[in-house]
């Protein structure tokens, strides 16, 4: 992928150049790094107070506090540059931060969309949560509420965006790593709300062997998360969050999908022992999302559902290469929601 392109993505039809050896591998190193940090954190700005009856700002940057049954949720949103009704959310990693969704400040996605009539969608915070609704709160570092993401991203964030003139029916949906894992799940699920969904370098079989025990090595170390109280071993919940599984759902839905080759690129620094630390990681992390994602392209194809692929030469687990990523994809959620 050349980052910056305006064309629409284009439709992959290579073969996986991953070697089949070298799967087994990949599997056990991810396991021990998929939950490691890749970029640095910064300062937390100031959150504004809003109700649903406050005036829109047509391109404004503005951060709401969203009633929940998980209790306030902030939510950055940019609004429409001209009022439309369109929204895309972005959804973040496993690393969340409770106090910034990464898309606003690791990217240039507030740019990107700044002369759209979309209003971009930011939640904070969820960090290890898959963004979906736990059946518990998780009893390895003393939660004191039950995660009910989808419950808040499907029913309690669109009706008070309602209230400020987002639809809750013209909606497209992006994330990264275990975001894009759980936009794929949010669309299958709702479709009268999600009218197109990308998923970058998401983990998106798995029900693979390996896989549970790597989720749960990686929320262990982000934020000391039990993956046992987000959903049961091979249970109808765990299944459900499967895009493996739920794939059959996917028909008809406009879909980018992307996993870079996992090799270093212009934007990684390797130099230095921090340097070649994160690097390694953020290598090792793609490379198992490469081989999720092939699989899951291979399930789609079994299946006869079309979806766009990208399979970008060059690029590990690290924004610079998401936000290219995001750009790439924008024709489709504009077209999906008229929101240009």
């Amino acid at each position: 992928m050349r980052f910056g392109r305006a064309a629409g993505p284009k439709r992959s039809t290579g073969r996986s150049r991953t070697p089949r050896g070298w799967r087994n591998r990949i599997l056990a190193i991810g396991a021990a790094v998929l939950a490691l940090p890749v970029a640095a954190g910064i300062a937390a700005p100031t959150v504004a107070l809003a109700s649903p009856a406050a005036p829109v700002k047509r391109g404004a940057f503005e951060e709401l506090m969203v009633p929940s049954s998980m209790g306030p949720i902030k939510v950055q949103v940019q609004w429409a540059a001209r009022g439309g009704n369109a929204g895309l959310y972005l959804l973040d990693g496993l690393r969340a931060r409770d106090d910034r969704n990464a898309w606003s400040f690791e990217t240039n996605a507030l740019q990107q969309f700044g002369n759209d009539n979309i209003s971009l969608i930011m939640p904070v915070g969820g960090q290890s949560s898959f963004y979906s609704d736990w059946y518990s709160p998780s009893n390895t570092n003393g939660q004191k509420f039950t995660y009910k993401w989808e419950t808040f991203l499907t029913k309690e964030l669109p009706a008070f965006l309602e209230g400020y003139g987002v639809s809750r029916t013209n909606n497209a949906i992006a994330g990264l790593s275990m975001g894009g894992s759980a936009s794929l799940a949010l669309a299958a699920y709702h479709r009268d709300q999600f009218r197109s969904a990308a998923a970058y370098s998401g983990y998106l079989n798995i029900s693979a062997p390996g896989m549970r025990e790597a989720i749960r090595v990686a929320m262990l170390d982000a934020g000391r998360f039990n993956v046992d109280s987000m959903a049961a071993p091979w249970s109808p919940q765990w299944l459900r969050m499967d895009p493996f599984v739920f794939a059959p759902q996917l028909r008809g839905l406009p879909m980018y999908i992307s996993a870079a080759s996992g090799l270093p690129g212009p934007y990684d620094k390797p130099a230095g022992a921090v340097g070649a630390f994160n690097t390694g990681n953020a290598m090792a992390l793609e490379a198992l999302s490469l081989v999720n994602t092939r699989a899951f392209q291979a399930r789609l194809k079994t299946l006869g559902i079309g979806a766009y692929f990208d399979f970008p030469s060059v690029g590990t687990h690290s924004w610079k290469y998401w936000e290219g990523q995001l750009f790439a994809s924008r024709k489709m959620f504009l077209d999906s929601t008229n929101g240009w």
